[in-house]
């Protein structure tokens, strides 16, 4: 695997009219790291994943997990263990990492 540097994130996210725009920085057969971009109003309906680290960089929302919605902000960490259902609703603009594990 080759070093990837990403001075600021802000340059990488991609916020959409059109709806999330997830960008993938890392790919491999153990983990899969992605920024996501949500303007107000937006969401990521709910779905079973991998196991998962969802960490929230800027604004304020919601996620469900399970069927419990939680309110985030920015620093707010999520550890959701493989099959959880999980979805994300922005109330103001709403920027996170999530890291998937195979």
């Amino acid at each position: 695997m080759q070093t990837t540097i990403y001075p600021d994130w802000k340059d990488k996210v991609v916020y959409s009219d059109d709806g999330p725009q997830p960008q993938i920085l890392m790919v491999d057969e153990k983990v899969k790291f992605i920024l996501a971009g949500l303007l107000p109003g937006q969401q990521i309906p709910d779905h079973a994943e991998a196991q998962a680290i969802y960490h929230f960089l800027e604004g304020q929302g919601w996620m469900t997990v399970d069927g419990e919605r939680t309110a985030v902000s920015s620093g707010a960490t999520i550890v959701m263990p493989e099959g959880a259902s999980r979805g994300v609703e922005a109330k103001t603009r709403l920027t996170f990492l999530a890291t998937r594990i195979s």
